[in-house]
């Protein structure tokens, strides 16, 4: 069985316990933006995952480690604004990507409500970060951020309250908050396949 075929099984079934939901404070309206994120797998013998590095000097989330994604354009399903956003940021031609399945919402901190579209994708593509947004492209192994012994589960204060997050540390790199959430979902949901 292919990773695809595991994934697209796993996110098939019913949602295991222990799924994080979100980083909205106690009280805070469920309403949002709604946004989705590009979850690109390579087929290659051991998949990677596709991460992008935000530039510096962006509004929110600078510097941080995310999937390609964004807010959905009016008329837009979450598969069509992953697809958009992902060529919009690192030049992944939409041809190239076979859509396998939605993963869990996630709600950020931000107001979004973001559903992970989960991807298969050809290795070695020819990408290219989009210079005012990415700082960085690179791929990360799928059978190590879904490893659990790699989520570190961590806290932090913030407005005055203690918030707790995951995080995921690879090859110098630090993924945390709504993208190591949406990878533990996903693990979760791999560990049940």
């Amino acid at each position: 069985m292919t990773i695809a075929d595991r994934l697209a099984l796993a996110l098939a079934g019913p949602a295991p316990d222990g799924l994080q939901h979100g980083d909205l404070f106690e009280g805070d309206s469920e309403a949002g933006h709604d946004a989705a994120v590009l979850v690109a797998i390579t087929q290659r013998t051991e998949p990677g995952v596709l991460l992008t590095v935000r530039r510096e000097h962006l509004r929110a989330h600078a510097g941080q480690v995310a999937f390609p994604g964004g807010r959905l354009d009016p008329g837009e399903d979450h598969v069509a604004a992953a697809l958009r956003e992902a060529y919009e940021e690192i030049a992944l031609d939409p041809a190239h990507v076979r859509p396998i399945a939605t993963a869990d919402p996630y709600r950020t901190i931000t107001g979004y409500r973001v559903v992970p579209v989960v991807a298969a994708i050809p290795p070695d593509l020819d990408l290219a970060p989009h210079e005012d947004e990415v700082a960085e492209l690179f791929e990360a192994p799928l059978s190590f951020l879904v490893d659990p012994a790699n989520h570190r589960r961590m806290s932090t204060d913030y407005q005055g309250v203690t918030r707790h997050y995951w995080q995921i540390d690879w090859n110098g790199r630090r993924i945390w908050g709504a993208t190591a959430a949406m990878i533990v979902n996903l693990a979760r949901r791999l560990e049940l396949a």
